[in-house]
């Protein structure tokens, strides 16, 4: 499975940017995407996560009510829109896939199984 991510880019506060992830490869062993982000000298931390067959959504706190996860099955892309952008939001935007089968949390890196090489989002203040 590969991940691509793109749409990443620098941004004034308030502004808005939609990522995209397009996976390819063994797409259908795949049960749910994630969003991760990493700021410098910072941990990777959890955004969101969707499940490909019921499009279950799981957002950490810092995302609830300006980001928003959506997926396009015929295409394998995953979006993550994202409004009202501040400048802690600065950050490495990492897609990531699971496989279904391991019972880890879902907010956690060791979750996924497959990663993107991830994308710069800038926000200026």
């Amino acid at each position: 499975v590969q991940l691509v991510e793109s749409g990443g880019g620098l941004v004034q506060t308030g502004g808005s940017l939609r990522l995209s992830c397009a996976a390819s490869g063994r797409t259908y062993t795949l049960y749910r995407m994630g969003w991760f982000r990493q700021a410098p000298g910072k941990e990777r931390e959890f955004v969101v996560s969707i499940t490909w067959a019921h499009g279950t959504t799981h957002y950490a706190d810092s995302a609830k009510g300006r980001f928003t996860i959506s997926m396009d099955n015929a295409k394998n892309t995953v979006y993550l829109q994202m409004n009202s952008l501040k400048p802690e939001d600065t950050a490495v935007y990492y897609c990531a896939a699971h496989e279904r089968g391991r019972p880890i949390p879902v907010a956690t890196t060791q979750h996924y199984d497959y990663w993107g090489q991830g994308t710069q989002v800038t926000v200026s203040a």
